[in-house]
């Protein structure tokens, strides 16, 4: 073995120390933006899930608002119009007065109901949402949140559906069957069915974007 003066192990040594200090830092290095990766994406993720359930808490307010809306527009809808009424051929009609209300069609009041039933259930899963609980949901509660939203959706599509298709009848009218049109007698009563068709379609549609935005959170989940 060669000799060594004790220059050359001093900084054989200093050497040593430096490499043994250089892989230390780059370790630790290594760990600490590890660290750092975790916590951002960590960072990431908590921001995300408060603006998922911001925009739920909104979607939720904005299908409470409509659906009540179109409860109260169809549940009060009501005219009474004069409406001259030819008894005998021969002598002059006689003036009746005849009432226009949204319980003598069971289509009116199936959309009323499904519209108090969509309300409610707003109502209550928004109050889940401001509660800071339908945040932490996972797996399957989401599951059944998107099934009830869902449900929802099909409740209002079908009375919007139902309701509709016996306003056209009284905007338009049925030749085949000698069903005349009424709209033209009881116009404002037809307006106000249209409105409140038109804020429970509103109402759907926002349910319907709560059914994708929960579908799109189950799917990070998994």
């Amino acid at each position: 073995m060669p000799y060594l003066s004790p220059l050359s192990h001093k900084l054989l040594l200093a050497a040593l120390l430096l490499t043994l200090q250089y892989y230390s830092n780059s370790s630790s290095l290594g760990i600490y933006s590890d660290l750092m990766d975790g916590v951002m994406e960590r960072k990431i993720l908590v921001q995300t899930q408060r603006k998922v359930s911001i925009l739920d808490m909104v979607l939720r307010a904005l299908a409470l608002i409509l659906t009540l809306a179109a409860a109260i527009v169809i549940g009060t809808d009501k005219q009474t119009e004069i409406v001259p009424i030819k008894i005998i051929a021969t002598l002059p009609p006689v003036s009746v007065p005849v009432s226009a209300r949204w319980h003598y069609l069971s289509a009116f009041t199936y959309h009323l109901v499904t519209n108090a039933i969509a309300c409610a259930y707003a109502a209550i899963s928004l109050l889940l949402v401001l509660a800071n609980k339908c945040g932490k949901c996972r797996g399957g509660r989401v599951i059944m949140i998107i099934v009830l939203d869902l449900t929802t959706v099909a409740l209002l599509s079908s009375s919007i559906g139902a309701a509709g298709g016996v306003g056209l009848i009284g905007y338009r009218g049925n030749s085949h069957v000698q069903w005349r049109k009424v709209c033209d007698v009881f116009g404002k009563f037809c307006d106000r069915v249209a409105v409140s068709l038109l804020l429970s379609l509103l109402g759907s549609l926002a349910f319907f974007l709560l059914v994708a935005f929960g579908a799109l959170r189950l799917k990070k989940l998994n």
